[in-house]
């Protein structure tokens, strides 16, 4: 490793982290990010009568399935078959849609990728879905929001 990073090697180049050595334990992530809107349209996706059709279950499915995905779409990530992935969302003003993606596993690494990516893809979605009818759409404050990781029961 050079300077204590773990996605480089000796010689300065990106490789994958080996965690064949650590231990399974159950982790699990949440991640947030909000979709900016104005009222109107956040009226619109809360009540699934957008023109291209009913945009939060579209978003869920699509965060889910990107979860599931995060190793094609990120270069270092580990493959990882994941326990379960929920993607919820809330209107936290009147001008923002809160999405969370929940991520959880039994395994050697953590699963805060696979959240920050359910979250990303999910807001991509609403966006996609609702620039026809508001073209000041904003994604704003992705970000890890926990991650835990307890040992497996003996």
């Amino acid at each position: 490793m050079t300077d204590g990073l773990s996605h480089v090697d000796d010689q300065g180049r990106a490789n994958m982290v080996d965690v064949g050595a650590k231990p399974p334990m159950h982790r699990e992530a949440v991640a947030e990010g909000f979709v900016i809107a104005a009222p109107a349209t956040l009226d619109l996706v809360m009540r699934g009568d957008l023109p291209k059709g009913e945009a939060l279950a579209v978003a869920r499915i699509a965060g889910i399935q990107a979860a599931k995905r995060c190793d094609a779409l990120i270069p270092l990530c580990h493959t990882l078959p994941l326990d379960a992935v929920s993607v919820a969302f809330e209107r936290a003003a009147p001008d923002r849609l809160r999405i969370e993606a929940t991520a959880r596993i039994t395994a050697r690494t953590g699963v805060e990728m696979e959240a920050l990516t359910a979250v990303g893809v999910a807001a991509l979605t609403v966006y996609d879905m609702t620039k026809a009818v508001d073209r000041a759409l904003r994604i704003d404050g992705i970000r890890l929001v926990r991650k835990t990781k307890t040992p497996l029961e003996s």
